[in-house]
């Protein structure tokens, strides 16, 4: 009976002993795995990115220089076919545009990936299919409104990316890219948004469906007010010439 009473006294600390140890794991794990994590971001930015010649290239390169080169895979096509079937000038203009744009930067971004030794896709991606499809569909004023609106939404979401792209990389020749690229991508969403049908209110819409919620809630709209003076006292150096205002105030008087 003694050694019994020892076995189970032995047996029953063991067990809360060993569970004991597991819930101070359980707990420690947490800590030390967010504190670990205070450093992902750095931490995946080096492991993902490369060293070339031209300066390091990251995976958010790589994927500027994919989406280039497929941008061009179905925008080419479309500029193509928006020349064709466009009922007003400035949907085939638009059209004339995106052939040219996107022609160029097709020349530029496969040569960039060749002294980068990356490849590059030749097929559009589904959604890019679908949304040929979707043009192949639409025929007279449907056609303009579905060409302006589908191109323009597209040219938003790269737009943003170039950005992104353009004020981070660190590799000379992505940055060369970047510039011809928010050139090409500006031009496209004017003269998209010169042909009148782009639906500003469904592209806000859908920026606000797809952005995560502000951190903190934005200021109430101003009512009229008196305009503020300059915090800072600032007199332009005579040597400096100033660009000019990109529209005229409506109420400033002419000389």
């Amino acid at each position: 009976m003694r050694s019994i009473n020892r076995t189970g006294l032995i047996s029953g600390t063991g067990l809360i002993v060993t569970a004991l140890t597991a819930t101070l794991a359980a707990l420690a794990f947490p800590i030390w795995s967010y504190a670990d994590r205070s450093g992902t971001g750095l931490a995946t930015l080096n492991t993902q990115t490369v060293s070339t010649q031209f300066g390091p290239l990251s995976a958010l390169d790589r994927e500027f220089i994919t989406k280039v080169r497929l941008a061009g895979l179905w925008e080419l096509p479309a500029g193509q076919q928006a020349q064709e079937r466009g009922t007003t000038e400035a949907v085939r203009t638009a059209g004339e545009h995106l052939i040219a744009g996107h022609a160029f930067l097709d020349a530029r971004v496969r040569n960039v990936a060749a002294r980068l030794g990356l490849e590059l896709p030749n097929q559009p991606t589904d959604q890019q299919r679908q949304w040929l499809t979707t043009l192949d569909q639409a025929h007279g004023v449907d056609y303009d409104r579905e060409f302006a609106n589908i191109l323009r939404a597209a040219h938003g979401k790269v737009f943003s990316l170039v950005a992104q792209v353009r004020a981070n990389t660190r590799n000379s020749l992505v940055r060369d890219l970047a510039d011809d690229a928010n050139t090409t991508v500006l031009d496209h969403i004017k003269v998209l948004e010169a042909t009148g049908y782009v639906d500003f209110d469904a592209l806000a819409r859908d920026a606000a469906s797809a952005a995560p919620p502000p951190v903190t809630n934005s200021p109430a709209p101003p009512g009229p007010t008196q305009s503020p003076n300059s915090p800072i006292p600032v007199v332009p150096s005579p040597g400096y010439t100033l660009p000019p205002a990109a529209s005229r105030d409506n109420t400033s008087s002419t000389p």
